[in-house]
């Protein structure tokens, strides 16, 4: 059983064997208790998305990981991959910029309240 950044690394070079492009990780483990990673990644097609889900859930069943679902691939503009505490967003570029997780996430973030004494 992998590790959260052991299971985050297989992630990422499973999507960068099939030339995703613009890999994002943002570490969600301060943010939410149901995941710790989340990585985004972009492909050019629907072809393509749908290859890159493939690739994920094969490599990372390779190294004896359970996939929990898959969502999307109808459409295949936008594959989700729940590895447990790592999901993996596989989109294509206009779907990313138009729902921008990125900064949904920095906000987030930003907007978490602070703990008096808490390190910053």
């Amino acid at each position: 059983m992998l590790n959260t950044e052991e299971k985050t690394q297989a992630v990422i070079a499973a999507l960068e064997d099939i030339k995703a492009t613009n890999i994002t990780v943002i570490d969600t483990s301060k943010l939410s208790s149901l995941f710790e990673r989340m990585v985004i990644a972009s492909a050019n097609s629907t072809r393509q998305t749908k290859a890159l889900a493939d690739n994920v859930v094969i490599k990372l069943r390779e190294r004896g990981e359970q996939v929990y679902g898959r969502e999307g691939e109808d459409s295949g503009e936008w594959i989700l991959v729940d590895l447990g505490e790592v999901l993996v967003h596989i989109m294509q570029p206009a779907i990313r910029e138009y729902y921008n997780l990125e900064e949904l996430w920095s906000k987030a973030q930003a907007a978490r309240p602070k703990l008096a004494g808490a390190p910053k």
